[in-house]
């Protein structure tokens, strides 16, 4: 069984379309100024108007305000909302309350403390997203192109959703649902010919990757 495949940080129509041609279920939109990946949230709802009831829409976040997420979420109209800050359990309950959109908490990895953060989050956050903690001196929270030891997410209860993400790329991705048998997976700069560049070439051999991976190991369990 494949699993779920975000394709973050789209810009351009083309990487869409290719997205949602390849079988993406979810493609990402990124609303945080100092990425290369930034996007308006009027050109992002155009762009996921393309794809719209194909592929589910995702507004990537890092500590928005309520004005900033009230103006996402009319202009972009996203099926999900990701943050990918310091935003407390609170903070995503009242989110949720208000917008009634469903919520993928994002956290950094490097060490088994790290995992344990999500407790307080379960049972809140519809899924959790996993990446790589940032090198020294970025940033960006997530997109750097870094890994972590993915075989700490075998402490996990299977109960939990989430999708695996930072540097994954096709040379590692058979690699990284061996290890993990994630579900659901997310890539950004591993499908880019430069920062925030989507590179449609590599799109497609990420995909196929994907596909020769699943079938020497089928991902077991199903995702929301």
């Amino acid at each position: 069984m494949r699993p779920d495949i975000k394709i973050c940080g789209l810009k351009t129509p083309e990487a869409v379309d290719r997205a949602a041609d390849r079988g993406a279920s979810h493609i990402g939109f990124i609303f945080f100024e100092k990425s290369p990946r930034n996007i308006e949230p009027d050109i992002a709802g155009i762009l996921a108007d393309r794809v719209r009831g194909r592929v589910k829409s995702v507004a990537v976040t890092v500590d928005a305000d309520n004005d900033d997420l009230d103006e996402i979420i009319a202009l972009m109209r996203p099926d999900i909302l990701q943050f990918h800050g310091h935003e407390s359990p609170e903070r995503l309950l009242t989110v949720k309350a208000v917008t009634g959109l469903p919520i993928i908490k994002a956290f950094s990895i490097r060490d088994a403390d790290d995992l344990r953060r999500i407790e307080p989050y379960i049972g809140i956050a519809d899924r959790f997203l996993f990446d790589a903690k940032p090198p020294v001196g970025s940033d960006l929270p997530g997109g750097n192109g870094v890994t972590f030891d993915w075989r700490l997410l075998r402490s996990l209860d299977d109960s939990v959703d989430y999708m695996l993400s930072g540097g994954l790329n096709k040379a590692n991705i058979a690699e990284a649902l061996r290890e993990t048998g994630a579900r659901a997976i997310d890539v950004s700069s591993g499908v880019e010919s430069a920062p925030g560049v989507k590179d449609l070439q590599m799109m497609d051999e990420f995909f196929a990757a994907v596909a020769e991976a699943s079938r020497a190991q089928p991902v077991s369990g199903s995702v929301k």
